[in-house]
């Protein structure tokens, strides 16, 4: 199949990283970037809330965030979409430059401050889709908005009508004193505030929790068990890091922001071993962080993740990355004898079988 990235994507980049974003979805809305195959491998299929996922590989929360295009990137070939993160008023951001490619590192630096065009124009836009598809919502809070929950408890009265699942998002960098919700104390009055927004719902949504990278031994703890607990029904483990890895090459690596792309993919795999290990396998994990080839999307699942998800290498591969991940892994999914996806779930932790 003719990859149209290799054609578009250079000249693209010409861009700086948030045009070069508009510019991408402009395109896909316009149907101009050519669809993916579906015809998806059976043994990439996975149950998981009610939901049938036909493959595991998802669009992280970022890329589509006010839901313009998530039909057009399930038909790059998505197993599902996650928009947002949507807030409940419409904000701008942070300043510009708040974007910036690393190409040496294959990675991504990012201050954006969760702008978005607010819950009223995502509603619209999910409410008017065939839901066709499995497509979550991923929930901010405003930046002035003091009481976190109350604005939590707007998203979910606003979306959970029209999404096949909800994700509390405690764990960007870019919100002034976001993060310090995933301590025990805060997390469990969110979590059973935003819990009982849902039971006003026509009909039950999952609610899923985003985690940062940078947690200490006693964060993971306390997340667990409050998952565990009950409020929760999964977690997305991770978001981008503050850190700064010596290795990093690139001018910009000192910009302020959340890191992502391939520098990533260790730090956020090690998490997920630890909450999969923490919570017993007991909890469906989303394996999320510097995934760029089936290989790694395969590390994920055996680590713990019954889903995986990507964004910043979609930035330096293009959107064909979705199909060579398919193929890849249902290649290593036979060849270490599994029958099916669900099977590899922790393989690595729980002494499963496989050479992998």
């Amino acid at each position: 199949m003719f990859d149209f990235f290799r054609l578009a994507g250079p000249l693209v980049r010409l861009f700086d990283p948030e045009t070069a974003h508009a510019l991408t979805v402009t395109a896909l809305k316009r149907g101009l970037v050519p669809r993916q195959p579906r015809d998806d491998d059976p043994i990439l299929s996975i149950r998981l809330w009610g939901r049938d996922f036909p493959n595991p590989v998802g669009l992280a929360a970022g890329f589509d965030k006010n839901a313009e295009v998530s039909d057009a990137m399930l038909a790059q070939g998505f197993g599902f979409v996650e928009v947002g993160s949507v807030t409940p008023r419409p904000q701008p951001g942070n300043p510009q430059p708040r974007l910036f490619r690393l190409p040496e590192d294959g990675a991504v630096i990012n201050r954006m401050g969760f702008n978005n065009q607010g819950l009223d124009a995502v509603a619209g836009r999910l409410a008017r889709r065939r839901r066709d598809g499995i497509v979550g919502a991923n929930l901010g809070k405003n930046k002035d908005t003091e009481d976190a929950a109350s604005d939590y408890q707007k998203g979910v009265a606003a979306l959970g009508p029209l999404a096949d699942y909800l994700v509390i998002n405690v764990s960007s960098p870019n919100t002034p004193g976001l993060r310090a919700l995933q301590g025990r104390a805060p997390l469990e009055d969110l979590v059973g505030r935003t819990r009982q927004a849902l039971l006003a719902l026509p009909k039950p949504v999952p609610l899923l929790l985003k985690i940062a990278p940078d947690l200490t031994e006693d964060d993971k703890r306390d997340i667990a068990e409050v998952a565990l607990a009950g409020g929760l029904d999964g977690l997305i483990v991770t978001n981008t890091t503050i850190a700064r890895p010596a290795t990093l090459k690139c001018a910009c690596k000192g910009e302020t922001g959340g890191l992502s792309g391939a520098p990533l993919f260790e730090p956020s795999t090690q998490v997920l071993r630890d909450m999969f290990t923490l919570t017993g396998g007991k909890l469906p994990l989303v394996g999320v962080g510097g995934i760029g080839s089936a290989e790694q999307a395969y590390v994920k699942v055996r680590a713990g993740a019954s889903l995986v998800q990507l964004y910043s290498a979609l930035i330096f591969q293009g959107p064909a990355l979705v199909t060579r991940i398919k193929r890849g892994l249902a290649e290593l999914l036979r060849r270490d004898g599994f029958s099916g996806l669900a099977e590899a779930v922790g393989a690595d932790q729980i002494g499963g079988r496989g050479r992998g």
